[in-house]
């Protein structure tokens, strides 16, 4: 449950959602929307979280955008809601659009040569199996093996991958359950920023996360909207609120939809959908 003060910080922001008609909600995807499963391709959301987020883009008050570090491409079938949301993958290098256009900066030859450095060092310390190759990034996922047998493999992962990343200018990210070695260029947080401009200013913003990925992204928000750590334990954040899922978390979008059901300054016409 969420403390008195967080408690009316939500209210608030909650009212302000029900009083216009263009809001936006950004959301990460794995333990975020969806459990975290071993098998990538299982991980579909909480049961209720999809039919709630359909019902929330039918409404054509709020913008609903997933910023994951899956390949957008992914994401969608998961997900499997009519009208698709908006997705932006790769950790923010990949816009996917409600109509299917994307967009994603090319990648020059030197991240190339980096990016095939690092596969082939998965390949020399035997352990390619483990890995997930996007296209602007090579993560290595231990979700499922034991503490040791999970810190052995990050150890012969990053033995290769520190200086490669050292070398070429790569990020290296970790996260829960993994590593990833990745173009620089962009984060969570500049897509946070990118979808703030094409917003009103005055238009109510949130954005939830899970991951030490996210972190970016609840700063970027800050003074703009609402950061939400959604994850079954705290761990230090620069989100304002934290809601364990998935129960807290389908109530939250429970009210964030009734918010958007509310009549009020609207006089009970349909908005303008906002979601293409």
């Amino acid at each position: 449950m969420l403390k008195p003060d967080a408690q009316l910080q939500l209210d608030s922001f909650l009212r302000t959602v029900g009083g216009t008609s263009a809001s936006l909600l950004m959301l990460d995807y794995d333990g975020t929307l969806a459990p975290f499963r071993t098998e990538r391709d299982q991980a579909f959301p909480y049961p209720g979280v999809a039919p709630l987020l359909q019902e929330i883009i039918r409404t054509g008050r709020t913008r609903v955008v997933i910023v994951s570090g899956r390949d957008a491409s992914d994401t969608i079938p998961l997900l499997g809601i009519h009208p698709n949301p908006e997705v932006w993958g790769l950790h923010g290098r990949q816009r996917l659009m409600p109509d299917g256009t994307s967009e994603m900066p090319s990648l020059d030859e030197r991240i190339l040569t980096a990016l095939s450095d690092a596969d082939r060092w998965l390949g020399y310390q035997q352990v390619r199996h483990t890995a997930e190759a996007k296209a602007a990034s090579v993560a290595v996922h231990w979700r499922g093996l034991d503490e040791s047998e999970a810190e052995e493999l990050r150890g012969r992962v990053l033995l290769g991958w520190k200086p490669i990343a050292q070398q070429s200018g790569l990020d290296l990210l970790e996260f829960d359950g993994g590593v990833e070695i990745c173009a620089r260029e962009t984060d969570k947080g500049d897509a946070v920023r990118t979808l703030l401009s094409e917003v009103g200013p005055n238009s109510p913003a949130a954005y939830l996360g899970d991951d030490n990925t996210d972190e970016n992204a609840f700063r970027a928000i800050q003074g703009r909207g609402l950061s939400v750590l959604v994850r079954p334990r705290w761990r230090q954040t620069a989100a304002q609120l934290w809601l364990k899922p998935p129960e807290e978390l389908l109530r939250f979008l429970t009210r964030w939809l009734e918010a958007c059901q509310r009549r009020g300054a609207f006089g009970g016409e349909t908005a303008a959908a906002v979601n293409g």
